[in-house]
């Protein structure tokens, strides 16, 4: 529901008023609202690296203290505190189920706390929805983008806070206004009238933060905004948020790659089962300490490894070619064997994965599971052996509406079944061991899928595969959108699964984890399968040499 101060309602034309209640699928109403009473006095963390009170240091732009929040009996932060100043790119970092979009989304109006207290620039702040927190310079850049795709870059922008002349559209002035944002951006050029469907998903986000710019936002939380990039497109974010930077705005940073947050951030805040677990410079932590920080133990190993050996062939992929992508590949796979795939965006890694399990048609070569060549129909390829885990978990990796037990247990169903009969509490015991297993975070199984966490709801498509039993298994950047912790045990039970006689295949944009995790890794350029070796034989470098026809010896 999304609510209003009176005030700002009669200030704010129609336009504004639809799109932040239509874009957020929200409710309005008119909300008199007063700033919470805290129930702290001031700032804490349970481990403070170094004070945020240095002398000669600019004021906090922002200060969040005693913030709580429960949802039913689930307490989702307690007394969380902390603070931003201007010019700083701050970490927000923890697993999933810490707190942390929680946190941001009362910070950006989407939920109102249930105690403590905010200020922005030394006055206090409590906004009455998105909308008004857009208005008092406070602006999320979510994971998932919220863009009208087939208007143009320049409405996407000025959608909600269009420039008029009378009754008409002023697109001269929206332009200039666009243009100048694009400009701080480092972008200007961009063509303003191109539909933002044409964009890269690289783009497409920067047309999301021109559009918070244009508001004037002062503070800019970015949801794990790399997930869906390539090296290059982070490096030109990184860029633009250097921009931001030094034009004094306070950057929230939420991500689950820590090199990428020494890279681009200052300062930390790490969250911890809803409270802040430790604060401070990034310079003066190492990374160890970090991550025990976010798990709250100590992690050994963040790419630990189970011995397995290599046995008979399972996979064999002979010429296999796809409508577009991809061309001509093969190689075999072997038992308690993985295998990774690397490459950039649009390399045909993906594409290959889907032809193998027959979701998308294939025009040339076969696909043989031992010494079956199952048709081409996902449920031949499932009854099979083949497992996959789409990288597209909202629209096609689970059933979003359905409960964590349907979801985990509905490409198997045998075991449960009693003479026509699902026997559910057989079915709720063997998925409630999933879900410690795999530390799933929720009430019950029987909640719905759509009610958790994006990390969560990776997890539950990994366990619908680990629960099917599959010989092959097809994960496609499975550890995307999950915690340092949990990677770490994912990679540990990918490494069981290999040592239990199963075949992996394993895409990833991540090659630390690729080069760590894998037995072999195979790189892919333009839809073909340009090289496999053992991984021991690659480095970062050698593959996106191989990724981009680049010749090694010319590096």
């Amino acid at each position: 529901m999304v609510v209003f101060s009176v005030s700002s309602f009669f200030k704010t034309d129609f336009s504004k008023f639809y799109n932040a209640t239509v874009k957020n699928g929200l409710r309005p109403r008119i909300c008199l609202q007063t700033p919470f009473k805290s129930h702290a006095s001031g700032l804490h963390s349970r481990e403070t690296y170094s004070s945020n009170q240095r002398p000669g240091m600019t004021q906090p732009q922002l200060k969040m203290v005693g913030i709580s929040k429960r949802f039913g009996a689930t307490r989702a932060l307690r007394d969380v505190s902390f603070q931003a100043r201007p010019g700083q790119v701050l970490a927000l970092i923890g697993e999933n189920g810490a707190g942390k979009s929680t946190l941001m989304k009362i910070l950006s109006g989407a939920h109102p706390p249930d105690a403590g207290s905010m200020q922005l620039d030394g006055s206090p702040y409590a906004p009455c929805g998105p909308h008004d927190a857009r208005e008092a310079g406070v602006a999320m850049i979510y994971q998932e983008l919220n863009l009208a795709p087939e208007l143009s870059i320049a409405d996407n922008v000025m959608l909600g806070q269009e420039h008029r002349r009378f009754v008409w559209l002023d697109r001269a002035s929206q332009y200039e206004k666009v243009r100048g944002v694009l400009r701080l951006l480092g972008h200007p050029n961009l063509d303003l009238e191109m539909p933002v469907k044409r964009l890269s998903i690289a783009a497409q986000q920067l047309v999301e933060i021109a559009r918070a710019l244009v508001l004037d936002a002062r503070v800019l939380i970015f949801d794990e905004p790399t997930s869906s990039l390539t090296r290059h497109d982070v490096v030109q974010l990184f860029e633009v948020i250097n921009r931001l930077k030094s034009s004094g705005r306070t950057i929230i940073y939420i991500s689950h790659f820590l090199e990428e947050v020494r890279e681009v951030c200052d300062h930390f805040t790490v969250l911890r089962d809803g409270q802040v677990a430790g604060s401070g410079d990034l310079d003066e932590v190492a990374e160890k300490e970090l991550v025990g920080l976010m798990v709250g133990r100590t992690v050994d190993e963040l790419f630990p490894t189970v011995p397995h050996q290599p046995g008979e062939i399972i996979l064999t992929l002979d010429g296999l070619s796809g409508a577009r992508s991809p061309n001509d590949v093969s190689f075999q796979l072997r038992r308690g064997e993985i295998l990774g795939l690397a490459g950039l965006v649009g390399a045909g890694r993906t594409e290959l994965l889907r032809a193998v399990y027959a979701l998308d048609a294939v025009r040339a070569g076969k696909v043989q599971v031992g010494e079956l060549v199952p048709a081409e129909t996902p449920r031949d390829r499932m009854r099979a052996g083949l497992g996959y885990v789409s990288e597209d978990r909202k629209g096609e990796g689970l059933a979003q509406t359905l409960s964590i037990d349907d979801n985990v247990t509905l490409s198997r169903l045998k075991p449960y079944s009693r003479a026509g009969w699902l026997a559910l509490d057989h079915r709720r015991a063997t998925v409630r061991q999933w879900m410690d297993k795999l530390q799933i975070k929720a009430r019950t199984s029987n909640q719905t899928v759509e009610t958790l966490s994006g990390g969560n709801q990776q997890k539950v498509a990994i366990a619908r595969v680990l629960h099917q039993d599959a010989d092959v298994l097809l994960l496609d950047d499975p550890t995307r959108g999950i915690d340092v912790g949990t990677k770490s045990e994912i990679y540990k039970i990918i490494g069981q699964l290999a040592a239990d006689g199963k075949a992996v295949i394993f895409v990833s944009a991540y090659l630390p984890e690729l080069l760590a995790v894998c037995d072999r890794v195979g790189v892919m350029s333009r839809g073909r399968l340009r090289e496999i070796r053992a991984a021991r034989d690659w480095t970062e470098e050698s593959v996106m040499a191989c990724a981009v026809d680049l010749d090694e010896q010319k590096m």
